[in-house]
């Protein structure tokens, strides 16, 4: 490995900062040697890489060249030709339903016949025939049910950068399962996604802590793939790598030199109550004096392994390698966004609007049944202090105002303004971490991700990140989750069959006010 950044390498580093949901363009890949058979070479784009793939899933041992031909052909591809061999492998190579239907005639048959032989020594030695016969069509039967392309993706997996081409390809089959929600699809996507969690089981995969010192293509990818609070500069990433940060990874040896997921750790005295004091204090807390591990960001860089939870592993491996390292740390904590709150609230504000105008309509069709799904976002004394916050409301209800305040951001330069809006939305923000649920679990992705971990919520954080994105997706509002050691198995295991969610006294406060219904 490389310990020294040239100034170009520097220099590619400073290109490499992107927009937090951007991901940049796999490498190019090596041309593969020529196959044994090549396809038309008229043939469009789509049909030559779907040439690959029937080559590829109708071999019992595909060659490495019709599988790197597959790959190289399938990363050429617009989003079109993608969607084209996707919808190809999903429903051309499923499981073989003909040869299942054959296969279950049989089977039964062989069973009836089992069952209604008599009791001599001949009969016996019959229903003993056919107990064998029955075993062997069941592993007929399981193999039958094996879709087509089980082995094509194994073979990829174990193809030399065929794992990054498995993720590349599942991210293409979400967003194409976002718009085309086929039963096909749908079964792909659940046996890939299988598949790569036991791919990338924690065994499989290596922890490593990023330095200043690791090469500077990998510094780029972590400048690249932060998805939580962009990386401005250069002195910004030696900040997050340097004295009273860390920076961890998780390699897989298939995509050798990129994470597949990594967290930033600010080592702190206290709990961080503002992104402003882990990102820019200076001169940080020295690490001899820190009691507190506070995660800060958790930032995925395969779009293709969603939904499986190798943030989870990371968390707790590097809990245990602090705590092996650190003795004196005892706090691990997070600092979180929150990312729904505000799309959450302006719905509640748009519908709990939308009931009042109706309402107020003398000849309202939905006279009687509003007032059953009508609830007072506002206090009273909240409404009034937005009110008194305001010179000019014309007649505007509490709800109204708080709309029309929270198109912007630009409330949070006003002290009378932030001073109106802190109570209110800090008492919606805990009820909307605490209480709304989405299938029994917290409708906010970030607040599922650590209670089901095992965290719990212990505070929220008035203007603790006063970025634009902060303020347009939390209104500033952060929340600190603590996992505490002792509790953890236990939180973990009630929230994942209760839905419980546990909390500190400190955000009773803002839950203890009842919500009125009218």
């Amino acid at each position: 490995m490389t310990r020294n950044h040239t100034p170009k390498s520097l220099a590619v580093l400073l290109r490499a900062r992107m927009h937090p949901d951007a991901v940049p363009s796999p490498p190019p890949q090596p041309s593969p040697p020529p196959p044994p058979t090549d396809p038309d070479p008229a043939a469009p784009p789509a049909a030559s890489v779907l040439h690959w793939l029937h080559t590829a899933a109708s071999a019992a041992s595909p060659p490495p060249a019709t599988l790197d031909g597959f790959s190289d052909g399938y990363r050429s591809l617009d989003r079109g030709g993608r969607r084209e061999v996707l919808r190809s492998l999903a429903t051309d190579y499923d499981v073989p339903r003909a040869r299942v239907r054959d296969l279950m005639r049989q089977y039964m048959s062989v069973a009836s016949a089992a069952a209604a032989g008599g009791g001599d020594a001949e009969a016996e030695d019959g229903k003993e025939g056919a107990a064998a016969a029955l075993y062997r069509m069941e592993r007929g039967l399981r193999d039958a049910l094996r879709p087509r392309y089980a082995g094509f993706l194994e073979a990829m997996n174990a193809q030399p950068g065929g794992l990054k081409l498995l993720a590349v390809l599942r991210a293409d089959l979400l967003a194409l399962l976002g718009e085309e929600n086929a039963p096909a699809l749908r079964a792909l996507d659940s046996y890939l996604k299988e598949k790569l969690v036991t791919w990338l089981s924690p065994a499989a995969l290596t922890l490593h802590h990023i330095t200043w010192d690791d090469p500077a293509s990998l510094l780029e990818k972590i400048v690249a793939y932060e998805a939580v609070h962009p990386i401005r500069n250069l002195i910004d990433l030696k900040r997050r790598l340097g004295v009273g940060r860390r920076c961890f990874g998780y390699f897989h040896p298939a995509i050798p030199g990129e994470p597949l997921i990594f967290i930033e750790v600010a080592l702190h005295k206290d709990m961080a109550a503002s992104i402003q004091e882990v990102l820019w204090d200076d001169p940080p807390t020295p690490e001899s004096e820190a009691s507190c591990a506070l995660f800060y960001s958790i930032s995925s860089t395969q779009p293709g392994l969603s939904g499986i939870n190798l943030g989870k592993f990371l968390l707790k491996r590097v809990i245990d390698m602090l705590r092996r390292d650190m003795p004196s740390v005892q706090i691990f904590a997070t600092l979180s966004p929150i990312p729904g709150f505000m799309q959450w609230l302006r719905a509640k504000l748009a519908s709990q609007i939308k009931l009042a105008e109706a309402e107020s309509q003398e000849e309202n069709s939905l006279e009687g049944a509003s007032s059953t799904f009508k609830e007072s976002i506002l206090l009273p004394e909240e409404e009034k202090m937005i009110h008194d916050a305001i010179e000019q409301s014309h007649g505007k209800q509490g709800i109204e105002l708080l709309q029309d305040i929270l198109k912007t951001s630009q409330w949070v330069k006003s002290e009378k303004l932030s001073a109106a809006l802190k109570y209110p939305l800090m008492r919606l923000c805990a009820r909307y971490l605490a209480r709304e649920k989405i299938r029994g679990k917290a409708l906010d992705a970030v607040a599922n991700f650590h209670l089901q971990n095992g965290a719990m919520i212990e505070r929220i954080n008035w203007l603790a990140d006063q970025s634009e994105k902060g303020i347009q997706q939390s209104g500033g509002i952060m929340v600190n989750y603590l996992y505490r050691l002792e509790n953890i198995e236990e939180y973990a295991l009630s929230y994942s069959s209760t839905g419980l969610v546990h909390s500190s006294s400190s955000l009773s406060q803002y839950l203890e006010p009842k919500d009125t219904r009218t």
